[in-house]
This record gives structure tokens, C-alpha cells and sequence, in this order.
């Protein structure tokens, strides 16, 4: 079985894949400072609360985009699951082809995005992933990765409201029933989901426009992504593990 773990800013989320198939998934916060023996026990006390012993592991593979963290994790995997994690990085065979100006700029969650995007869906494909950054990328039905957007996730901008104002409170983010708010916290869920819809429907809008490719897929993951993919019928198909597919799918290629 595969341990595949996907480093976000936010959250380190694990999966385990027997063949193609997901059987455990689950999160520990990014921002807590752990030292390998932390990640080392809090990981293998999951795996065997979910009934996944350390032999049954026969890999690791990481994609990651917080360096600060890896020290610390890879060695803890090192020392608790035996394995010698594989990052997903510049050299991994993906089958994608970065056609972009500086290829190294991209993220390792984007081109693992990318994999799964193609690999599942085929191309050409607008992977959308809604994480602490929303990402926009565009994979041609070549494997060709020729396009990338990010912007401000739905929660950096609730977090913006919220603590940059005197009076606006913190609130849920969630969709309330009409954009006619009539009271502080609906009015504020009102424009930040409303409005995030908004952004969508529009660059995914503009994307197709300027590439000229009117028959992309367009495919969505990441957090909160469910509360926008619910809203709106310009996304085809919301994968919440669409990320942690990737990496298996590119460890797959790397065996090859």
C-alpha cells in the first residue's frame, strides 16, 4: 500500500492507497511546530486506529509546498514507518509537460493536481483546487500544463474581513439562502460566498475565452470548494481527493 501525504499551508492531509483504490484518510494541522518524533507517533497512531499496520506500507510519496516542515516530517516517517519517503519534485516522472516560463515555480500540489486532472478526467482539463490559495490551472489534452491562476482563498479573504475591520465579528463560511442580507453576519457570508462565486464563474469564464478552448473539463478540489461547486454549473465535478489521487497516480508513473 501507498501512504500518500499532500503538505498544504494549512493542512497535512495522508491517504492510503491500496492499488487505486483509497482506504484511509485523514488530517493533522500544518502550523503546529512538531518534531519528528511527533509526526513519527501521531502518524503511526492513526494508521493503527484505523487499522493499517507499518508493514502493510510498502511506500511513501510527498507533495509538498511548506519546506519548513519536511525536515521534520520525513524524518519522522523515516524513523516510525521505515520507509524512505520519494518527493514529489523537479525529476518525478508526472507525464506532465510544464509549458510554462519557470517551470520550478510551480507547486508539487498543482502538478499533482494536474496528474489527476488528465489521468481521471483526460484534457483538456481546468483543475480548480480551493485551498488556503485558490489555484486555476489549465492542462491541454497534451499533458501540456500552459496555464496557472492564484488567488486568495475563500478563507484568507474571511479572515481579511473579519480581522482588518473594529466591528465585523468572525463568522461561518457558508452560503446563506439569499444575497438580500438583512442582519451583519448573513450579510457578510453574502458577500463572501456570493462574491466568491462570482470570481469563479468569471475567470473561468475568461480562461476559455483566451485559450479558445471552449470544451475544457473543469474539475474541482480543495476544502471548501463543495460550499462554491454546489453553486454553480460552470464546474463539471467537485473530488475532494482529487489531490491525494495525484500523487498516487504520479508515484504509479514513477514505478514505471
Amino acid at each position: 500500500m501507498l501512504l500518500a501525504v499532500d503538505v498544504g499551508n494549512s493542512n497535512i492531509t495522508f491517504g492510503v492507497f491500496d492499488k487505486e483504490e483509497l482506504k484511509v484518510k485523514f488530517r493533522l494541522t500544518t502550523k503546529n511546530a512538531r518534531t519528528s518524533d511527533e509526526y513519527g507517533q501521531e502518524v503511526l497512531g492513526i494508521l493503527n486506529a484505523q487499522g493499517v499496520a507499518v508493514g502493510e506500507i510498502d511506500d511513501v510519496m510527498i507533495a509538498s509546498v511548506v519546506p519548513g516542515v519536511m525536515h521534520s516530517l520525513c524524518n519522522g516517517i523515516i524513523k516510525y514507518i521505515k520507509k524512505e519517503p520519494m518527493v514529489v519534485g523537479v525529476g518525478t516522472k508526472t507525464g506532465i509537460r510544464l509549458a510554462v516560463v519557470n517551470p520550478a515555480e510551480v507547486g508539487a500540489d498543482r502538478v499533482v493536481d494536474a496528474v489527476a486532472g488528465i489521468g481521471l478526467f483526460g484534457g483538456p482539463v481546468l483543475v480548480i483546487d480551493f485551498g488556503t490559495a485558490t489555484t486555476y490551472d489549465l492542462v491541454t489534452e497534451d499533458g501540456s500544463f500552459v496555464a496557472a491562476i492564484t488567488s486568495p482563498g475563500i478563507r484568507i479573504c474571511a479572515d481579511a474581513l473579519w480581522t482588518q475591520t473594529a466591528k465585523l465579528p468572525e463568522i461561518e463560511i457558508k452560503k446563506p439562502d439569499s444575497i438580500l442580507a438583512r442582519d451583519t453576519v448573513t450579510s457578510m457570508q453574502a458577500g463572501l460566498v456570493y462574491g466568491y462565486i462570482g470570481q469563479v464563474e468569471y475567470i473561468v469564464k475568461k480562461v476559455k475565452e483566451e485559450s479558445g478552448i471552449s470544451n475544457m473539463k473543469v474539475i474541482a478540489t480543495g476544502g471548501l470548494g463543495r460550499i462554491i461547486c454546489g453553486s454553480t454549473d460552470v464546474i463539471d465535478e467537485y473530488d475532494p481527493d482529487l489531490t491525494l489521487k495525484g500523487i498516487m497516480l504520479t508515484y504509479e508513473k514513477s514505478r514505471k
